[in-house]
């Protein structure tokens, strides 16, 4: 997941957008581009990820309610499967905007398969100003769902079933222990990627040590996970003390551990622990191990794609998430 850029493809599909509203008069060069554009075949709905983002400011400013609307005018919208939703409004706009309007609208969309909630860059709005939403009501309103990425922070979610989920991210810097309690109590068997990033608590992260060990401690509503991502967080030492003897860690073959403060205590815990042969990677990028401890992890698990690219060991800064604003 690339913060700094719009998504180009997203469930497998190249992302599409709908044409902007004329706002005024159209200029020669315009009028030519638009003529050109009408010649051309226009995307089969099922063939593209549709993206539907607003412009914020200007003459070019179109309200995400409007541009809802003439998505569900203009495209056959029960043939589409992936959505991408960008900007929806100012900064201190929730995305129960543009969630409520998608969970009334769900029976024009039984295809949708793969939906990607805040894909907005930091020219256009900081992660950890990109006010989040409710998802619970996504995952009841749309039973089919497989893939669910959510960008930004405060984001919210109940305990809840979901038989076709298989792969949920969490990505921002201000993740509620909310969230992480609700992970622990939900049901997505047939979850197999999922990836959660934290974020300092200066900049609203609210979940701790506890709240991840009740993931990481439960071994029932998540049978089928293969790939398991704890990033960016303050307190990765701890979450490696934790993983060390956590049942989860047994049947994974994907464990992330990057962007965040992982240093050598946490590799220690990790070596220390249930045996990790059995991973096929396992990310700590970003990280603060010394070059003797990260030869030691490269030994010790040989068999295993230990990246440990990006080392700070020694910096004047102290140690640090790498994605905080």
């Amino acid at each position: 997941m690339d913060i700094h850029d719009h998504a180009d493809e997203f469930g497998g599909l190249p992302v599409a957008h709908l044409p902007a509203p004329t706002r005024r008069k159209a200029t020669r060069a315009e009028n030519a581009a638009a003529r050109a554009d009408a010649r051309r075949e226009p995307p089969e709905p099922d063939q593209v990820a549709w993206a539907l983002r607003t412009v914020v400011w200007g003459r070019e400013a179109e309200e995400f309610p409007h541009l809802f609307g003439r998505f569900l005018d203009t495209v056959d919208t029960t043939r589409v499967t992936a959505v991408v939703i960008g900007q929806w409004g100012d900064s201190g706009t929730t995305a129960d905007v543009p969630i409520g309007l998608l969970c009334d609208a769900a029976d024009r969309f039984p295809s949708l398969r793969h939906l990607y909630v805040g894909d907005i860059t930091p020219e256009e709005c900081e992660i950890s100003w990109i006010q989040q939403g409710d998802v619970t009501p996504l995952l009841a309103a749309f039973p089919a769902l497989e893939t669910l990425v959510v960008q930004g922070s405060h984001a919210r979610l109940d305990p809840v079933g979901h038989t076709a989920l298989r792969h949920l991210e969490f990505v921002g810097s201000g993740l509620s222990g909310r969230v992480l309690q609700s992970l622990a109590a939900s049901q997505f068997p047939e979850l197999h990627t999922l990836d959660v990033w934290f974020g300092p608590e200066d900049y609203g992260c609210t979940a701790t040590v506890e709240d991840a060990e009740a993931l990481l401690r439960s071994n029932r509503g998540l049978p089928s996970l293969s790939r398991l991502g704890l990033r960016n967080c303050e307190f990765a030492d701890e979450l490696a003390a934790l993983l060390a003897g956590a049942p989860i860690v047994a049947r994974l073959r994907e464990l992330d551990l990057s962007l965040g403060t992982f240093g050598d205590e946490g590799a220690e815990a990790l070596l220390s622990g249930q045996p990790l042969g059995h991973l096929s990677a396992l990310n700590l990028e970003h990280n603060f191990i010394s070059e003797a401890v990260a030869e030691r992890l490269r030994t010790d698990l040989a068999g295993v794609e230990v990246i440990t690219k990006d080392r700070n060991v020694g910096g004047q800064w102290g140690r640090y998430v790498a994605v905080s604003e």
